[in-house]
């Protein structure tokens, strides 16, 4: 709107308001035009200010009840209802919606329940290891009656020929380089979805039936090696989901390898010296 334009439309705004016809105007079309222009702007300036009024009086109804019944409000029925069964309507879908928030944190916490009693009996377990093969063994029977995980594997960073009495899975660190990648590098657990040559360096023969998985590193000044859980289904590990008690369990295996993998390594050593008897 040019500044010409703008002059004329105040000039008419201002005219109307005062009850008189607006300058240079000479038909009644045009002025009819002005004035319903004027009179929408009116009623939205006067929205507004209903809208602050109540806002700054919320007793307004209650001091004025019988308007809850005279107003009327389209409902999704078709019919008109008053303001007060809106209200009423209102505060029911939001008791429902209440409701099903608490449904899910009860859920939630009956979860955690079941995880903490597990993690806490497979954390007592672990105290009594004493070998590497018996980490993966007692890990695996934590985990056989979940329904939700179906495969564990224990895998350590290093030289298979230092662990030769010891089954459980070895890796040297180029290898577990050039499959896991950044994996090796994360500080926390990495659940989801993984490539068939990880799942297939992680899991074996089993690579094919995990539908997802959960990635945990096991670090203790260094990278250990990997604990790792897999399930076939493959929405039950996800990048949103929390991984508290999978860290928990990642950092007490962690605090325990340093001292079974110089156990084993040891073991190594005592059968490569000769018997004096021999």
């Amino acid at each position: 709107m040019t500044d010409v334009t703008q002059s004329n439309h105040d000039a008419s705004v201002f005219a109307i308001r005062a009850g008189v016809d607006p300058p240079g105007a000479s038909d009644k079309d045009g002025i009819r035009m002005t004035k319903q222009a004027i009179s929408a702007a009116q009623c939205e300036e006067t929205e507004v200010q209903i809208i602050q009024y109540l806002r700054n009086h919320p007793d307004f109804f209650t001091r004025h009840e019988y308007l809850l019944q005279d107003l009327k409000l389209p409902h999704q029925s078709g019919r008109a209802i008053s303001l007060g069964e809106r209200q009423v309507h209102v505060f029911r879908e939001h008791r429902d919606a209440l409701k099903k928030q608490l449904d899910e944190l009860i859920a939630v916490a009956r979860d955690n329940d079941v995880i903490f009693k597990k993690s806490k009996r497979l954390l007592l377990d672990l105290l009594e290891v004493k070998s590497l093969d018996e980490i993966h063994l007692v890990v695996r029977e934590a985990f056989r009656q979940d329904p939700n995980i179906d495969f564990s594997s224990i895998i350590v960073l290093g030289e298979r020929t230092d662990y030769p009495v010891s089954d459980i899975q070895v890796l040297t660190q180029r290898q577990a380089r050039e499959t896991l990648g950044t994996l090796l590098d994360s500080t926390s657990a990495v659940c989801g979805h993984f490539s068939a040559r990880q799942l297939q360096c992680i899991f074996g023969s089993n690579a094919e039936q995990v539908g997802s998985a959960a990635v945990i590193p096991l670090r203790n000044g260094s990278t250990l090696g990997l604990f790792c859980l897999g399930s076939r289904n493959p929405k039950h590990f996800d990048s949103s989901m929390g991984s508290l008690f999978l860290s928990y369990i990642s950092d007490f295996i962690s605090r325990l390898l340093p001292e079974l993998l110089m156990r084993s390594k040891s073991q190594k050593t005592a059968d490569q010296i000769p018997s004096l008897l021999e």
